[in-house]
């Protein structure tokens, strides 16, 4: 497949998350994954990167630590670019570092695992939420190789 047909997989295979509970460390299609689970599985199941594993990590590691786990992850597969575009990973900084990601379907949607909706779902960024308020924000590329 070329990008835009790995792109393409990428968004397909994230929808069909949606409805996927939230369950911390869970990476298990309809019974539970998180947001970082979620883009491992996604990401590694079309291919787009080698198979890994994060975990373990804490629910709350944010709030304590300056350590950038999750971004650090990121940065090992992909680049950093300013304009997402279908496929591409959003990262918010919440607490003390980035601990919050999901998958660009069609900018401003993003699917993502996210615990206060206790489920995996497609949400419109440019609608007022924490999460479109929350300008502490970057966007990978796992195309672009580091």
């Amino acid at each position: 497949m070329n990008e835009l047909e790995q792109r393409a997989a990428v968004v397909a295979e994230a929808r069909r998350w949606i409805g996927t509970p939230y369950h911390h460390l869970g990476d298990v299609l309809g019974a539970g994954v998180d947001c970082g689970m979620l883009l491992v599985r996604v990401y590694v199941d079309t291919g787009v990167v080698p198979p890994f594993d994060p975990r373990p990590y804490s629910p709350q590691w944010h709030l304590h630590r300056d350590d950038e786990r999750y971004l650090g992850f990121l940065l090992e597969r992909g680049i950093e670019v300013s304009e997402p575009q279908p496929g591409d990973i959003m990262v918010w900084k919440i607490g003390r570092s980035f601990a919050h990601g999901g998958i660009v379907v069609g900018w401003p949607l993003v699917v993502h695992a996210y615990q206060p909706e206790a489920r995996v779902v497609e949400s419109d960024i440019s609608l007022p939420s924490p999460l479109s308020e929350n300008k502490r924000q970057r966007f990978f590329n796992p195309w672009g190789r580091p």
